[in-house]
C-alpha cells in the first residue's frame, strides 16, 4: 500500500528486456535508506518488489502482465521515475490509499499553465469513465491527485509547483502516456453495486420452475 505521495525520482540505469517482460536496474537514494530484499517500491505508479540492491540502485522484475499492461515496457536507459517505498504504519498519510495496481493507461491531451497550476486533461479508458468524480482522487504515475473534471473520455488534474517539481509529472508533454490507478474505494463501491444489482434481477426472476430446476422444489 502507497500514499501517492513521491519520495524521489530516479532513473533507470540499465535494463534487460525481453519480448514481453524486463529487468530494470534503477537509481536512487531516499528509497534505498532502509530497503531490504522484498521490499515493495512503487515505480511510476507500479507496485515492484526489491530482488536486490546496493548504495546507489535497486533491480525490480516486470512480469508479463505488468510488462502489457502499464508504460513500463516503454523506459529506455535514462528515463526517469516516480518511486515511493510501501506506507510505513507509523508514518504521515498525506495522499490517498494507493495499490500500485494499474487499472489502464492514459495519454496526456492537453497541458495548461493556469496562474500558478498547470492543468492537465488525459484521456481514460471509456468503459472506466464511472470510476472518476469530481474532487475524488486519482493516482498518475503513482502520483496522488484529485480529480477537476471528469468527461466520458478524459479527465483533468491540476498541479501545484511543487508537486510538478517534484515528480516526472512537470515533464510530460502533450501525446506522452501515463499509468492511471482509480480510487479503490470507487472500485470496491462500483463491484458492491454490481453485485447488489446482480442479486435484484435474479431474485426478481425467482419462480418454481427456478426452484425446481436448482434443487429447491419436490
Amino acid at each position: 500500500m502507497f500514499t501517492g505521495i513521491i519520495e524521489e525520482i530516479g532513473s533507470i540505469e540499465s535494463m534487460r528486456k525481453s519480448s514481453s517482460s524486463m529487468e530494470l536496474t534503477i537509481s536512487a537514494e531516499r528509497v534505498l535508506e532502509d530497503v531490504q530484499v522484498g521490499d515493495s517500491i512503487s515505480v511510476n505508479g507500479v507496485c515492484l518488489t526489491v530482488t536486490s540492491f546496493n548504495r546507489g540502485e535497486f533491480q525490480v522484475d516486470v512480469m508479463p502482465e505488468t510488462f502489457e499492461g502499464t508504460t513500463l515496457r516503454t523506459l529506455s536507459r535514462g528515463s526517469r521515475v516516480n518511486l515511493e517505498r510501501a506506507m510505513a504504519a507509523n508514518g504521515r498519510f498525506g495522499g490517498h490509499f494507493v495499490n500500485g495496481h494499474v487499472d489502464g493507461i492514459g495519454s496526456i491531451v492537453r497541458v495548461e499553465k493556469v496562474e500558478n497550476a498547470w492543468y492537465m486533461d488525459i484521456s481514460i479508458p471509456e468503459h472506466q469513465s464511472h470510476l472518476f468524480i469530481m474532487k475524488g482522487s486519482v493516482a498518475i504515475d503513482g502520483t496522488s491527485l484529485t480529480v477537476f473534471g471528469v468527461h466520458s473520455n478524459k479527465i483533468t488534474i491540476s498541479l501545484i509547483p511543487q508537486t510538478r517539481g517534484d515528480t516526472v509529472l512537470g515533464e510530460k508533454k502533450v501525446g506522452d502516456i501515463v499509468n492511471i490507478e482509480c480510487d479503490v474505494m470507487a472500485k470496491y463501491f462500483h463491484r458492491f453495486y454490481e453485485a447488489k444489482e446482480q442479486v435484484k434481477s435474479t431474485s426478481n426472476n425467482i419462480s418454481y420452475d427456478f426452484l425446481s430446476q436448482n434443487g429447491f422444489a419436490d
